[in-house]
């Protein structure tokens, strides 16, 4: 079987914060940008990996999804517990120092995990969770 990834989605709540934290501070290239009825959806991409894009979704934009389940989703986003991303870097400390001097929401500096990798945790300024993991 040939099978690849090729989205990943994460909620975003701001167009203009995604874009700083995600182009600006990342290095992603914006591949799509979509509005429709007042909600955003941005489709990003690292240059290295042309076949995998993230896209940046409206939470709970789905019709589908009832009011109680919104505000359950909201409230699991403002507490950093809904999305998870991991990336991957083969400098650790230099990425990290960019994360901090991009004023990211660091959550955990590089450490040695017990399982065998180095990494640090931010929040996107969403409240999504991004494990960056340093590629030895």
């Amino acid at each position: 079987m040939d099978i690849s990834i090729h989205y990943a989605f994460l909620p975003h709540l701001d167009k203009d914060a995604s874009l700083a934290f995600y182009r600006d501070l990342l290095g992603f290239d914006v591949r799509n940008d979509v509005g429709y009825d007042g909600m955003v959806w941005l489709t990003l991409g690292h240059p290295s990996q042309p076949a995998v894009s993230l896209v940046l979704t409206p939470p709970a934009a789905d019709p589908g999804v009832t009011d109680e389940e919104r505000r359950t989703i909201s409230e699991m986003m403002a507490k950093g517990t809904y999305a998870i991303l991991s990336l991957a870097t083969p400098d650790l400390d230099a990425t990290f120092a960019a994360l901090v001097a991009g004023d990211a929401e660091i959550v955990q500096e590089p450490i040695e995990q017990p399982y065998g990798i180095r990494d640090c945790a931010v929040r996107d300024p969403a409240g999504n969770l991004l494990r960056i993991n340093e590629v030895r």
